[in-house]
């Protein structure tokens, strides 16, 4: 498959095209034509969900602080900062607000952060119903690296379609080891297994394929470095990647 082929996803909304996470830089990653926009999931004290890669905001805005010991009043008062680092006038979006920007225009996959199995306590169920009240399950893809994430919405709907972030071991520095205790049959439903583009080789890529699983890969910035065969990339310039199938 070339990278033409391949379904092209923007990262944190296209993450170089403006403010991650932000709603004007979903909004450009939409405008690029890009077949999904990629964003990240955290629960608020008063359990809302906002989107934000970090789980704390120290870095993406002006303020300081865990999300999870954050209202989402607190958390409003603060402003997104530009990639420059200056103060943008947006604010860290909610999912609602999220989905409803992207509701007949661009599918979603929604990336449930948590680094615990005990944090964001029903954060898979909370999220599940608010994607399904906006009537949008059909255009949205739930993936995790936590697989208490993936079994969890696997119990609460089997027919959502899940997908498996993968990281590996490199040399004596650890990664994530769960490509290690890998099995076909604990990862079943899981539709597709997303890997940081240096792992997806061509053994990794067939191998998958010949198990009917996908591989999406992040984050490839430049379509002369995309892996070979892949189904998807996630890219903070779907611009790039757009440009280059249209070709």
């Amino acid at each position: 498959m070339s990278v033409l082929a391949s379904m092209i996803i923007a990262h944190r909304g296209g993450a170089l095209l403006g403010t991650e996470n932000s709603l004007s830089c979903i909004e450009k990653g939409i405008a690029t034509g890009a077949d999904m926009v990629e964003v990240d999931l955290h629960l608020t004290a008063d359990r809302q969900i906002v989107v934000c890669h970090d789980r704390k905001v120290n870095r993406t805005t002006n303020g300081k602080g865990k999300i999870e010991e954050m209202t989402l009043a607190q958390i409003r008062e603060l402003r997104l900062l530009n990639r420059d680092g200056t103060v943008s006038n947006e604010t860290i979006p909610t999912l609602e607000q999220v989905l409803q920007l992207c509701k007949g225009k661009c599918r979603l996959l929604l990336e449930i952060k948590k680094k615990r199995d005990d944090q964001y306590p029903g954060i898979e169920a909370l999220a599940d119903s608010i994607v399904k009240a906006h009537g949008m399950e059909g255009d949205v893809v739930f993936q995790s690296f936590n697989d208490d994430v993936l079994f969890k919405l696997h119990a609460i709907d089997p027919t959502l379609r899940l997908e498996k972030l993968l990281v590996v071991r490199i040399g004596n520095l650890l990664i994530d080891n769960s490509f290690a205790k890998f099995s076909w049959e604990k990862y079943d439903f899981v539709a597709s297994f997303n890997i940081f583009r240096l792992f997806a080789t061509g053994h990794f890529v067939r191998d998958m394929h010949a198990h009917g699983k996908e591989v999406k890969v992040w984050t490839v910035d430049d379509p002369a470095k995309a892996p070979a065969g892949v189904d998807g990339i996630i890219t903070d310039r779907p611009d790039l990647f757009v440009g280059e199938r249209q070709r």
